[in-house]
């Protein structure tokens, strides 16, 4: 395999794979320092990010360096995008330098699988416009997998906008993959069409979505992507749709909290619920522990895709 453009139709045995690598790797990470690798010796990783980014970004190129890689930064702002070069010119001019892999984000669905169909190199989608996020929802699932112990029959719910969130539809499809149990909210015009042909169950009901969930994975209302003229306002979704102690109140046991990032805080989830890092409470979250964890996925993912190794 030298692609990695998406978890749908992905065997769970190749998603196994990387779950398992990523917990190979995850000791040499709390080290002090980290423990590095020589399996990218030699490398260089084109970092193709089209779109701005924080964790991921940062996540993939740690991963490279903790593999003994190189990266080769681009930024389609400074590139020569802006003088009119296509983005499949672009890859070929950078391809022509003598990398090894490009690591895609970008805006427009289907961006990384037109990538994967001009060069042979090895191509992992970063996320692209409202598609998919297969590293995303990996570390998510290894998080999961990571708290408690499994994924099969683990009932997870997915909170929040759907409609345009790339990390629901890898998490769905991987999710469902592994034999968890998926469930979805939020308000109708945040939902995709024909949303129960992915195997899902749908609320538009919080209190009842949590009623029947082991963790939540809560995403980011996108407002860059015009989610706001999906809902009355953002104040009437907050009351509705937020987790919040006060939307956890009723639950008997406590439920584990994930998020992609960036939070926007008191719009999806309150600051309290988003920094609970103990077991006070109807909640615990796992947000900084899935930002940990991305680094292990991803060092397992550019570890298998370019070198067909583990550790």
């Amino acid at each position: 395999m030298k692609r990695l453009l998406g978890l749908y139709g992905l065997p769970q045995s190749d998603i196994v794979k990387f779950l398992d690598a990523a917990r190979a790797f995850k000791p040499a990470l709390l080290e002090t320092p980290p423990r590095t690798f020589n399996t990218l010796q030699g490398k260089t990783v084109v970092l193709a990010f089209f779109e701005n980014s924080t964790r991921t970004r940062t996540s993939f190129e740690l991963a490279i360096r903790r593999l003994g890689g190189s990266t080769l930064n681009f930024t389609a702002a400074s590139s020569s995008l802006q003088k009119g070069e296509t983005l499949l010119d672009t890859i070929a001019n950078i391809e022509a330098m003598q990398v090894d892999a490009f690591i895609v984000r970008h805006g427009d669905s289907g961006a990384a699988d037109i990538v994967a169909r001009f060069t042979d190199k090895v191509v992992i989608n970063a996320g692209d416009g409202t598609h998919e996020h297969p590293t995303q929802a990996l570390l998510d699932m290894f998080t999961l997998r990571e708290t408690f112990g499994k994924l099969s029959g683990l009932r997870v719910l997915i909170l929040g906008d759907i409609l345009h969130s790339r990390v629901a539809r890898s998490n769905i499809f991987g999710l469902r993959t592994m034999g968890a149990h998926v469930s979805v909210c939020a308000p109708p015009t945040l939902l995709p069409p024909f949303v129960e042909a992915l195997d899902v169950t749908v609320y538009h009901n919080l209190s009842d979505a949590l009623q029947n969930a082991d963790a939540a994975i809560v995403l980011r209302l996108q407002l860059e992507r015009e989610a706001a003229g999906y809902i009355p306002s953002i104040r009437e979704y907050n009351h509705f749709f937020a987790l919040t102690d006060e939307s956890l109140s009723a639950l008997s046991e406590k439920i584990f909290v994930l998020h992609p990032g960036p939070v926007n805080r008191e719009i999806e989830l309150s600051s309290v619920v988003t920094d609970r890092d103990d077991s006070s409470g109807k909640s615990e979250s796992l947000i900084l522990t899935q930002v940990t964890n991305g680094v292990a996925v991803r060092m397992a993912v550019l570890s298998l895709l370019l070198a067909n190794s583990e550790v």
